[in-house]
Protein backbone atom coordinates (compact mmCIF):
# COMPACT_ATOMS: atom_id res chain seq x y z
CA UNK A 1 0.00 0.00 0.00
CA UNK A 2 2.93 2.31 0.71
CA UNK A 3 4.24 1.81 -2.82
CA UNK A 4 0.88 2.73 -4.36
CA UNK A 5 0.73 5.84 -2.18
CA UNK A 6 4.19 6.98 -3.24
CA UNK A 7 3.37 6.32 -6.91
CA UNK A 8 0.16 8.36 -6.62
CA UNK A 9 2.02 11.26 -5.04
CA UNK A 10 4.73 11.14 -7.71
CA UNK A 11 2.15 10.98 -10.51
CA UNK A 12 0.28 13.94 -8.99
CA UNK A 13 3.45 16.02 -8.78
CA UNK A 14 4.33 15.19 -12.40
CA UNK A 15 0.79 16.05 -13.52
CA UNK A 16 1.00 19.44 -11.83
CA UNK A 17 4.52 20.12 -13.13
CA UNK A 18 3.93 19.18 -16.78
CA UNK A 19 0.16 19.55 -17.19
CA UNK A 20 -0.02 16.77 -19.77
CA UNK A 21 1.96 14.61 -22.14
CA UNK A 22 2.42 14.12 -25.87
CA UNK A 23 2.76 10.87 -27.76
CA UNK A 24 3.14 9.91 -31.41
CA UNK A 25 0.82 7.42 -33.07
CA UNK A 26 1.12 5.81 -36.49
CA UNK A 27 -2.13 6.25 -38.36
CA UNK A 28 -1.46 5.16 -41.95
CA UNK A 29 1.14 3.02 -43.59
CA UNK A 30 1.57 2.03 -47.22
CA UNK A 31 4.18 0.10 -49.13
CA UNK A 32 4.38 0.37 -52.89
CA UNK A 33 7.23 -1.67 -54.26
CA UNK A 34 10.37 -0.43 -52.53
CA UNK A 35 8.72 2.80 -51.39
CA UNK A 36 7.33 2.97 -47.86
CA UNK A 37 5.02 5.73 -46.70
CA UNK A 38 3.80 6.31 -43.17
CA UNK A 39 1.88 9.07 -41.44
CA UNK A 40 2.46 9.82 -37.79
CA UNK A 41 0.27 12.11 -35.72
CA UNK A 42 1.21 13.76 -32.46
CA UNK A 43 -1.49 13.54 -29.84
CA UNK A 44 -1.54 15.67 -26.68
CA UNK A 45 -3.32 14.64 -23.51
CA UNK A 46 -3.93 17.41 -20.99
CA UNK A 47 -4.13 16.34 -17.36
CA UNK A 48 -6.47 18.59 -15.37
CA UNK A 49 -5.07 20.31 -12.30
CA UNK A 50 -7.72 18.75 -10.07
CA UNK A 51 -6.54 15.26 -11.10
CA UNK A 52 -2.97 16.02 -9.99
CA UNK A 53 -4.15 17.44 -6.69
CA UNK A 54 -6.49 14.47 -6.16
CA UNK A 55 -3.63 12.03 -6.78
CA UNK A 56 -1.42 13.79 -4.24
CA UNK A 57 -4.19 13.92 -1.63
CA UNK A 58 -5.14 10.28 -2.28
CA UNK A 59 -1.52 9.19 -1.91
CA UNK A 60 -1.15 11.14 1.33
CA UNK A 61 -4.34 9.56 2.72
CA UNK A 62 -3.06 6.09 1.82
CA UNK A 63 0.24 6.84 3.56
CA UNK A 64 -1.58 8.03 6.67
CA UNK A 65 -3.90 5.02 6.72
CA UNK A 66 -0.93 2.69 6.30
CA UNK A 67 0.88 4.36 9.21
CA UNK A 68 -2.18 4.08 11.50
CA UNK A 69 -2.58 0.35 10.79
CA UNK A 70 0.83 -0.45 12.27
Amino acid sequence: MRLVAVLLIAAGILALAYGGFTYTKKTHEAQIGGLELSVQEKETVDVPMWAGVAAIVGGAVLLLLGAKRR
